[in-house]
């Protein structure tokens, strides 16, 4: 299972980013926990969707431990670093196409309440966060955010435009615009339009009462599959953190292994 979930190439760009750990004195001391076996627990509780306090003692970690070290990697932007590095790996193969980027977002229920969480609005009201993501034209997961389900989607264009790293190119510097943005009718509006001209990104976003978001949806589609890959991630479906941190942090590992799987998948057929 070790393998499966954290094979040796992912593991080759997620151990120089941890920090390291020494053991904690207790009586006579305990032995330090392999950061692999805690690293790979944590992708076990993202992808199963099982509460901490269920994690199989097959691990040979503590709950305690693999919690407190998920709670240090993700306030040391672990994460974002991890996402970052498998988009390099996947820039340097040619495998990012920036001709054109898409935004969509998904709301989700919470079971706890913290920040951010707020009424949903197609849900009856019930609380939750909203999970936004940013893809290339393939549907590779460039930028990642968390906001309250109440927010509305053309709060998060900027920031996660502004989100999306510098990422490295097979040829040439490296690379943060694409060279056209679309989103849906929640994001028309003139500032937002303006605000993506200035920054050399041609637009496309419908028009409220003018245009149908049939022709656009030609192009949207691959969002709505990146949406449905992080469906595959169970604990992203129902935000249990009581943290907003912890659930971004599950949600920005989701977009590393995301990436991971095609970078591996587009390797094993060079």
């Amino acid at each position: 299972m070790s393998q499966r979930l954290v094979p040796d190439e992912l593991w080759e760009l997620a151990e120089p980013l941890l920090p390291e750990f020494r053991p904690r004195p207790q009586g006579g001391g305990i032995a330090a926990v392999d950061q692999r076996v805690v690293f790979t627990a944590v992708v076990y509780v993202l992808t199963s969707g099982c509460a901490w306090r269920m994690l199989p003692s097959s691990f040979g970690v503590s709950v305690p431990t693999a919690h407190r070290r998920f709670t240090v990697w993700t306030e040391a932007g672990v994460w974002r670093r991890l996402h970052r590095a498998v988009l390099d790996e996947l820039g340097g193969d040619g495998l990012i196409d920036w001709s054109r980027a898409v935004i969509d977002a998904a709301s989700v229920r919470g079971r706890k309440r913290g920040d951010p969480t707020g009424p949903n609005p197609t849900d009856r009201g019930k609380p939750g966060p909203k999970r936004h993501i940013l893809s290339d034209r393939a549907g590779v997961p460039l930028a990642v955010a968390v906001s309250a389900a109440d927010v509305h989607d053309s709060h998060a264009l900027e920031p996660l435009v502004e989100a999306i790293p510098a990422v490295r190119s097979r040829r040439g510097p490296r690379r943060r615009r694409p060279g056209k943005l679309h989103a849906d009718k929640a994001c028309d509006r003139p500032e937002l339009r303006l605000w993506v001209h200035r920054r050399g990104m041609a637009v496309r976003i419908a028009r409220k009462g003018i245009e149908s978001t049939e022709r656009l949806g030609r192009h949207r589609w691959v969002i709505e599959r990146s949406v449905s890959w992080l469906t595959g991630y169970h604990r992203l479906n129902i935000r249990y953190d009581r943290k907003g941190i912890h659930y971004l942090g599950f949600l920005t590992l989701a977009a590393a292994l995301t990436c991971f799987k095609k970078l591996a998948k587009a390797r094993q057929t060079m």
